[in-house]
């Protein structure tokens, strides 16, 4: 991957409707090559998808939370598809410390919010943090610059 890459990489992240002949000028190169180019990092699995960037609350999500809870590592077999069934969950990430999962939420209301932690109470203890406001949003990943090794 050299710097033509990742400058078509950060283009994307930014905007994943950017024309090919846009990124092409951009990074001076023609469209069928950009193309070309693209094609090979969805391939090779570097580019794994293209989504939209949505408002939450403008579709009625006003409560946004991050859940840590503590399991046992035996759980994680039944714990995995469950947590995957659930619609709210906007990410969950096996960590380390003294919590086992973060879990990131988005519910309409505190009270449905609180009925989903007394679901996830099954799998083991929780501390939750609820967000008032978010001073940075997912920006993607960084790739202006070789990451530091």
């Amino acid at each position: 991957m050299d710097r033509i890459d990742r400058k078509i990489i950060d283009i994307l992240q930014k905007d994943a409707r950017a024309p090919l002949k846009e990124i092409a000028d951009r990074v001076f190169l023609s469209s069928p090559a950009v193309s070309a180019r693209i094609a090979r990092l969805e391939k090779d699995g570097l580019l794994t998808g293209y989504s939209a960037r949505v408002d939450a609350a403008r579709l009625g999500y006003l409560v946004k939370a991050f859940i840590n809870l503590d399991m046992d590592p035996q759980r994680k077999p039944e714990f995995y598809p469950y947590i995957e069934s659930c619609p709210n969950v906007v990410e969950c990430c096996c960590v380390t410390g003294d919590y086992s999962m973060l879990i990131e939420v988005l519910f309409a209301t505190t009270q449905e919010l609180d009925a989903f932690i007394n679901r996830l109470q099954q799998f083991g203890r929780t501390r939750t943090q609820i967000v008032f406001s978010t001073s940075v949003e997912h920006r993607g990943v960084p790739v202006d610059s070789e990451p530091d090794v």
